[in-house]
């Protein structure tokens, strides 16, 4: 007999059909049981009343078979459920259980390091495994559209000889007779493609940064969303084109996600503009209205980027908010500059947390071998990117989203840690 899914039940009224999943939850009731099942579409409620099936044997998560007849129930999930024939136990779950998983409230006081710990058990619960639903679909409402819109995916080296910002923040690793080092992000190979002539490409790999950090913030490996343009006129093109992208995936999100986004109370706002701050306008605002003084006026720290957002919220209806023009100082060298000490650089924050980074590029040689030189850089490292540059680089630029941190704050989880899989940290290689 073919499998039903969770999911299709509803479709099999009347019929006799096999289910297979993890057994959810069971509960006694009188002379009855109810037991749910549940499997990577859902859950179904399952009833016992012939008092000759025996599953005194089954625990709570091991893997059964059900034989039953579906039947409409207004008060079960979905709608109906199945008057059980059989029950066969394919794996018995071991007890004690690590934790709970069978409701979303008995993890609110478990340590978030604990269900790390037994992550491929905690995705058993629903509510932890609708982030990685939405977040799949993020990456593929986000490849779509880029696709969509004339842009060629590619796939470039993780295994790099020099360092895209200039060799800090490095994972070497030993490459035969040399050291070599885990990428800290495409940024080179997406120029240098724009150069070869494919003009517009977009890449999903992860990238990896030593960033001796142990905070809800920050992940050491993670998945970046990458994308660069050919003949732009300026840095507004880039922002312009993540607008329409970001409207894609929080329309598809909402389209396709609505049961996910429900668990967690999520309402996504929708995106016409969004509003830019010049970074001297912001340190401002956060002078003037929260008489808070930056340390530096290179960038934002994490209780500014926080008040920014609500400043933004407040005065524009808007959870997102661009920050631009940042110092040359506070910006990678290949930012294009304004010609007044500032660049064509920007930021996006999302409620209260920067998602992305990325810019207008120098597109010439002879800028781009000089900016090296004022960052303490030298030129002859880096002649395999620097090529290119040689024989007409047209105006580009790009920028880079974290997947993880745009999951974590569409779904307010409290850690970035919570929309990583398997999240590598100052601390944790395993699982």
């Amino acid at each position: 007999m073919e499998r039903i899914l969770a999911k299709d039940v509803k479709n099999h009224v009347g019929e006799e059909i096999k289910l297979q999943g993890w057994v959810f939850q069971i509960r006694p009731v009188g002379k009855i049981k109810f037991l749910i099942l549940r499997d990577r579409t859902g859950v179904v409620q399952t009833i016992i009343l012939n008092k000759e099936i025996d599953i005194s044997n089954v625990e709570r998560e091991s893997v059964v078979t059900i034989y039953g007849k579906p039947k409409l129930e207004k008060q079960a999930p979905g709608g109906v459920e199945v008057e059980v024939l059989k029950v066969e136990l394919m794996e018995k779950a071991a007890t004690p259980l690590p934790f709970e998983v069978n409701r979303a409230s008995d993890l609110l006081n478990i340590k978030i390091d604990t269900l790390l710990d037994h992550r491929p058990f905690s995705l058993r619960n629903p509510e932890i495994s609708s982030i990685f639903r939405v977040q799949a679909e993020i990456v593929r409402a986000y490849a779509e559209f880029l696709r969509n819109d004339g842009f060629l995916q590619v796939h470039t080296s993780k295994i790099i000889s020099a360092g895209t910002e200039g060799g800090t923040n490095l994972f070497p690793i030993q490459y035969f007779e040399q050291t070599a080092y885990l990428a800290q992000s495409p940024q080179f190979y997406k120029q240098m493609l724009v150069g070869a002539g494919y003009e517009r490409i977009f890449e999903i790999g992860f990238v990896y940064r030593a960033e001796d950090h142990a905070t809800s913030r920050h992940i050491n490996e993670y998945l970046s969303l990458d994308f660069e343009m050919g003949f732009i006129e300026s840095e507004q093109d880039v922002i312009n084109e993540e607008i329409r992208l970001l409207k894609y995936v929080f329309t598809c999100l909402k389209e396709n996600c609505s049961e996910e986004l429900k668990l967690h109370g999520v309402e996504l706002q929708d995106i016409d503009t969004i509003p830019q701050l010049k970074l001297g306008e912001a340190i401002k605002v956060l002078k003037d209205k929260y008489n808070k003084t930056m340390e530096t006026e290179n960038d934002l720290d994490p209780e500014g980027e926080r008040l920014i957002c609500e400043y933004s919220k407040k005065e524009f209806n808007s959870d997102f908010v661009y920050i631009t023009y940042y110092p040359a100082s506070g910006r990678p060298f290949y930012t294009m500059p304004d010609g007044t000490g500032l660049t064509r650089g920007f930021d996006l924050l999302y409620k209260g947390l920067e998602v992305t980074t990325g810019s207008q590029r120098i597109n010439n040689y002879d800028m781009l071998v000089d900016n090296m030189r004022k960052f303490g850089l030298k030129p002859e490292n880096f002649e395999f990117y620097l090529e290119i540059f040689k024989y007409g680089m047209p105006p580009h630029g790009g920028l880079a989203i974290g997947t993880e941190r745009l999951t974590q704050q569409i779904l307010s989880l409290k850690n970035v840690r919570e929309a990583s899989l398997f999240p590598r940290d100052r601390f944790r290689l395993t699982p």
